[in-house]
């Protein structure tokens, strides 16, 4: 930490965090944050077909989605993050078959402020889909999927405001699939929700590392939608029905995650942004036929309640990506 003096204004400035005096926070903090005021969903599949689309909102009022660019390839199934105002797509279904399609190391990047196509990045370490992804201000992190061995523990990073590929980081607890959307960060650490199953996992985004144990969900379930800050992570829909339920946890004190309130539609395969005073579920798979659902809906992170309705996709999709800036 730094301290600045402004002898010309008498301020006494920290450009990264608060400033204390005899113990009591004075003036605003500077703690620089992960998320931000646009949300952008990115990529999916609508029937058989994988989409290259990247959208928009504005988080902080209630609207329909505006069209950003395109992905430098049609996926689905990738996992994304921000940092630094670029969002960051990594892996993901490629081609035309069903299910997961063909494995993709691709990572693309967007500047979020600035709407356009996206621009690659690197290579993941390998080809996956259904991994989860969450960030810091500088560190992206990739976690857990299915590549061409089967389900997989690992874990890789880039630097999100240097191109390049990823590097290895450590391991999951176990090897898990479905972790896409799952991921979410306090700033500090990355909180996974593993598939089928009620267990979280974490770890240090700026440590390489093993996983350790959080918590458990209130329920076992998979593609989850996940979003927070540095006080409050929600772990919202998930299959096994789909189901509707909004679960939360503090990041920072490990243990059992708590009810918070409800979806307005049960659904899983979407994904959730943040811009520290909201969280936005968009997109997913609802159960029925086909079943992609385009429904919006937020909740505010530091009152517990259901979730209301924001607006609609352009087209219903999943599984999406989604970041925000």
């Amino acid at each position: 930490m730094a301290i600045e003096f402004n002898h010309e204004t008498n301020d006494v400035l920290n450009p990264t965090g608060s400033i204390k005096l005899n113990g009591v926070v004075v003036g605003g903090d500077n703690t620089p944050v992960w998320y931000g005021s646009r949300g952008v969903f990115a990529g999916g599949r609508n029937g058989g077909t994988r989409s290259t689309s990247i959208e928009y909102i504005a988080i902080d009022t209630t609207s329909n989605t505006t069209d950003f660019g395109d992905l430098t390839v049609a996926i689905d199934t990738s996992a994304g993050f921000q940092g630094g105002g670029r969002g960051v797509f990594g892996g993901g279904g490629t081609g035309t078959a069903n299910n997961t399609g063909t494995k993709s190391n691709i990572i693309q990047y967007i500047t979020i402020a600035s709407t356009g196509n996206a621009t690659d990045f690197g290579d993941l370490t390998a080809a996956k889909v259904q991994h989860g992804g969450a960030s810091n201000t500088s560190r992206g992190l990739f976690a857990g999927g299915t590549d061409a061995s089967g389900h997989t523990d690992t874990i890789e990073y880039i630097t999100i405001a240097t191109t390049g590929n990823g590097t290895d980081f450590g391991n999951l607890l176990a090897a898990q699939q479905m972790v896409a959307g799952g991921c979410a960060s306090s700033g500090t650490r990355m909180l996974v929700a593993t598939n089928a199953s009620n267990t979280i996992q974490y770890v240090t985004i700026d440590t390489p590392g093993n996983a350790t144990d959080f918590g458990d969900l209130t329920s076992s379930r998979y593609l989850i939608m996940a979003s927070g800050t540095a006080d409050r992570t929600l772990f919202g829909g998930g299959g096994g029905g789909p189901v509707n339920t909004i679960d939360y946890v503090a990041p920072a004190t490990t243990g059992n995650a708590t009810d918070f309130g409800n979806l307005s539609v049960a659904r899983y395969g979407g994904d959730s942004v943040t811009n520290g005073t909201r969280s936005v579920f968009a997109g997913g798979y609802d159960g029925g036929d086909p079943g992609n659902s385009n429904v919006i809906d937020y909740v505010t992170l530091a009152s517990t309640g259901n979730a209301t309705d924001f607006g609609n996709l352009v087209a219903g999709a999943n599984p999406i990506a989604g970041c925000s800036g």
